[in-house]
């Protein structure tokens, strides 16, 4: 049962600090004024700053910081790029950095961004004759498409736009259901409010059309929409990028041990693993979408709808498989990522956060086309360097090396005691539990 104090009205209505002492007294059970001082800790000095990051949300109390990192030596069509990149995980900058540089000898990384369209949709029910209905769609396509001239006409002179609409029958598998789908060009922009600003037009055009034509019956002309909005999935927004060499300029590996052929078999074979084992694939491409993320969110663009559409991208053959493909042909090693992305540079968050402006001012100031190149160019960087590891030393060595200073953090260790953990792991397997009983032995001694 709740307590009743853990019910609120007008929480939103509330300061920082009054949503603070509320929160520890009903749900930390702690002291107000202790959890106060934690969370302002991470309050932003500058008071304007502070106010624009409140903005970002709601009912918010402080800030989460995340590290903002640079991954230098990134060879991209050409160009170097020192690319900014925001995560908390300490391998990711690391590995993404590494591969850079090992590719930045050999060609660098060949981005190309092979199609912009996004997709919109307004969902309805039609109780009617199926063939009365597309054929009434294609009389009035064009008027619905010119209908929307007031939103579309400053997209159309930027060359973006409605690129068409389609009329899309899922009444086999959901009764009277229909689709318009639209097709959309928003250039610069991750475009989402004007695809559902032209949406909920449409949907009001096409009801308004048929209730005023005398070819509908009464039943026909009670159409009801359901919703209008875009889609995260954007199969034809898509990019791909190629680092490709001589097998022979790969190198050898693991001091020797493994030479170029053998490495670049080991490459192309856990890439066939992830493309016919899903388990796999979960993992292999969660290790693409590490660095895919971690420059989407440096720049103000929004993961959670990137992660989305790439992995249903991943799965539409029916199976979830590697978004990455390797191929050995006539003595060339080629590894190749290919995935969709709907980005934006204006608008949005990439013009209001100052560090997402900042980041893309460190890039070049690209367009929206230039910056699918460079996320996909990263993303194909983090793969690479994943399964290089997984491949020879594995993925613990590296893996875990980078994550010994936040172990001792775990356990409070000292600055001395820490960089004799960094000795002592040197040449040693680390895990929480070995580094935990290596602290103790060194406050034992001490």
């Amino acid at each position: 049962m709740s307590d009743d104090g853990q019910i609120i009205a007008g929480f939103s209505k509330l300061g920082k600090r009054e949503k603070i002492k509320w929160i520890a007294k009903n749900f930390l059970y702690a002291n107000p004024i202790e959890v106060l001082n934690e969370f302002a800790g991470f309050w932003h000095d500058n008071i304007e700053a502070q106010k624009l990051l409140d903005g970002f949300s709601e009912n918010t109390i402080t800030n989460f910081p995340v590290p903002f990192g640079i991954a230098p030596n990134f060879m991209i069509n050409g160009k170097v790029f020192a690319v900014p990149m925001v995560t908390e995980e300490s391998s990711v900058v690391a590995a993404a950095s590494n591969a850079a540089k090992f590719w930045l000898t050999r060609g660098g990384f060949e981005s190309t961004v092979l199609s912009t369209v996004k997709i919109g949709q307004v969902h309805f029910i039609y109780r009617g004759q199926k063939e009365k209905l597309f054929s009434f769609f294609r009389d009035i396509k064009q008027d619905l498409i010119a209908g929307v001239k007031s939103i579309t006409s400053k997209m159309e002179e930027r060359g973006g736009g409605i690129k068409d609409l389609e009329l899309i029958d899922f009444t086999e598998t959901e009764k009277d259901y229909y689709q318009i789908r639209g097709y959309f060009e928003t250039v610069d922009s991750m475009g989402a409010n004007f695809i559902n600003s032209c949406l909920e037009e449409f949907g009001v055009m096409l009801t308004d059309k048929i209730v005023a034509s005398p070819q509908f019956t009464d039943q026909e002309k009670e159409v009801e929409i359901i919703m209008c909005i875009l889609s995260n999935y954007t199969p034809e927004c898509l990019v791909k990028c190629e680092v490709s060499c001589k097998v022979e300029e790969l190198g050898t590996f693991d001091d020797g041990r493994i030479s170029a052929q053998e490495f670049a078999e080991k490459i192309k074979r856990a890439v066939r693993i992830a493309i016919i084992d899903p388990y796999r694939a979960t993992t292999h491409n969660k290790g693409v979408m590490n660095g895919i993320d971690s420059v989407v969110i440096a720049t103000g663009n929004d993961f959670r709808a990137v992660e989305s559409c790439a992995h249903t991208y991943a799965c539409r053959d029916g199976q979830y498989r590697s978004l990455s493909d390797c191929t050995i042909s006539d003595g060339i090693f080629s590894f190749t990522l290919t995935l969709p992305i709907a980005i934006g540079t204006v608008g949005g968050l990439t013009s209001l956060h100052p560090l997402a402006k900042r980041s893309l001012e460190l890039l070049g100031n690209p367009n929206a086309r230039q910056l699918m190149e460079v996320i996909a160019a990263v993303g194909l960087a983090q793969n690479f360097a994943a399964l290089r590891s997984l491949t020879t030393v594995g993925i613990q060595k590296g893996h875990m090396k980078m994550h010994l200073t936040n172990i001792c953090a775990q356990f409070q260790a000292t600055d001395e005691e820490t960089e004799k953990a960094k000795v002592h792991f040197g040449d040693k397997t680390i895990s929480v539990s070995a580094v935990r009983d290596y602290i103790d032995s060194l406050r034992t001694k001490s």
